[in-house]
């Protein structure tokens, strides 16, 4: 069984079913894939379910250029996951929303990835080419926002859920499946070291 957890935080609701779609493209990768959905205000609870996960999949909205206050908690938190090396050699990836096509949501991004650094995680990109960037493209674009470390949504400020496009859901779904696919692929390969040695 390969075990992913989102982490996420959800301010207004946006980022909650950006992970949502992540978990579902998780979990279409087959019953071989446990996922597990964890707010951030849940997370020193829910730390033994991170500690055997195989992957974790960081979400958090883009307030002001970068994580929102209440993922950074859950940032510094884990440095006692750090200290143990709890997280090392585990698969990680992470997405963010914002309301401006922008909207600095690559260096939420970069947060991401610095922190699955620091633990010695081993990160995930999307994985896909940039959508609707040419004149053939279009808003239904898979990646339409057009991110590599990671993925990216973006919903007017006025509007809840109903405003982020169903080419970005789609696009956290294939994320989430990405993940799962790399992960069940390494804990195979570790299994399979282990059981020659």
């Amino acid at each position: 069984m390969v075990n992913v957890a989102v982490v996420f935080h959800s301010g207004f609701g946006h980022t909650k079913a950006l992970a949502e779609s992540v978990a579902a493209g998780a979990r279409s990768v087959g019953n071989s894939v446990n996922v597990a959905m964890i707010p951030v205000a849940e997370a020193e609870a829910r730390g033994e379910e991170l500690d055997r996960a195989d992957a974790i999949i960081f979400g958090s909205p883009t307030y002001m250029g970068g994580v929102s206050a209440e993922f950074a908690k859950f940032k510094d938190w884990t440095a006692k996951r750090w200290y143990a090396d709890a997280w090392k050699d585990k698969i990680a990836s992470g997405f963010t929303s914002s309301a401006s096509w922008s909207g600095d949501k690559l260096s939420t991004l970069n947060q991401l990835m610095v922190l699955a650094m620091q633990h010695g995680m081993v990160w995930v990109g999307l994985g896909m080419k940039p959508g609707n960037n040419h004149s053939k493209g279009s808003h239904d674009d898979l990646n339409r926002v057009g991110s590599f470390v990671g993925a990216m949504a973006q919903a007017n400020a006025d509007q809840g859920v109903e405003g982020i496009a169903t080419s970005d859901f789609a696009t956290m779904e294939a994320l989430g499946k990405r993940v799962a696919e790399i992960a069940r692929r390494q804990k195979a390969g570790t299994s399979q070291l282990a059981e020659a040695a």
